[in-house]
């Protein structure tokens, strides 16, 4: 019962995320173009060109997020305006509503009359965003067993194969960043048998949460052979159960798999503070 409450919780807060980040959007009254130099300005006019304001702010988020995530902005730190305008070429308007929805994925603060701020991270928060995500993940395993045909098996087969291969990859960048991204890739591929495009878009937000707290545990867990000999032999016993269709096994396979970071942050966490 507990385990079904936290996925409504997450359930619930997704929501309000996606209303925010709507409200957000159609808030903004200031619009921005390019000039041939490249660089926003502000246009006064209350017809702009109605695709040019939402791909900027789009275009905002996705840097900004991506800088927060490999710790370019570190936790408490300030997030002035007019830096990030000089700092991305990007106006105001856009900026401010890249906030706003990094604000609602608490990525970001905003602190009354002060702008706003990376938010800190913590042990709490990053202890109660990996159990919800595992939970969700048992139970999208139970539904992707279900529901998953012969080309879900197939998906998980081939990712699972390229992310084994992963370590005739010479150097430290291309390792980190090839198997975080066929790690997730092989994880997108069997929640995918699951179906349901809602509790995908809950799983996508809780990953993002969990992001700044799996770059802590990637270059302690990539770099280290025994540790990625042991995602290995996690990955195998948890594709050998979904291919053999026994959910019980599966789910908990899969919760204990997601688990397996947290005494790691932990750890690393401590030591840096």
């Amino acid at each position: 019962m507990d385990n079904i409450f936290k996925i409504k919780k997450y359930l619930h807060f997704y929501s309000l995320w996606i209303f925010s980040a709507a409200l957000s959007l159609s808030s903004s009254q200031i619009y921005f173009s390019l000039n041939p130099s490249g660089r926003a300005h502000n246009v006064n006019t209350l017809t702009p060109h109605p695709n040019e304001q939402p791909s900027l702010a789009r275009q905002a988020y996705r840097l900004l997020k991506q800088d927060i995530i490999n710790g370019s902005h570190k936790p408490g730190d300030k997030l002035l305006m007019s830096h990030l305008k000089d700092h991305y070429d990007i106006g105001a308007g856009p900026m401010r509503e890249a906030l706003s929805q990094l604000v609602a994925e608490r990525l970001v603060t905003a602190i009354s009359q002060r702008g706003f701020r990376v938010a800190e991270m913590s042990l709490d928060e990053m202890k109660d965003i990996y159990d919800a995500r595992a939970h969700l993940e048992a139970l999208i395993v139970r539904l992707a067993i279900e529901r998953g045909d012969e080309q879900w098996e197939a998906d998980i087969i081939g990712k699972a194969h390229t992310l084994a291969r992963v370590d005739e990859i010479d150097t430290p960048d291309d390792m980190l960043n090839i198997w975080d991204a066929r790690h997730k890739a092989f994880h997108a591929a069997v929640a995918e048998g699951c179906g349901s495009s809602k509790l995908l878009e809950v799983r996508s937000s809780l990953l993002d949460q969990a992001e700044r707290y799996r770059q802590v545990w990637l270059r302690h867990t990539v770099f280290s052979q025994s540790a990625l000999e042991g995602k290995r032999q996690e990955h195998q016993q948890l594709v050998d159960a979904l291919l053999a269709r026994n959910a019980e096994q599966a789910s908990a396979l899969m919760y204990s798999h997601l688990m397996t970071p947290v005494p790691i942050i932990t750890a690393l966490l401590d030591a840096q503070a």
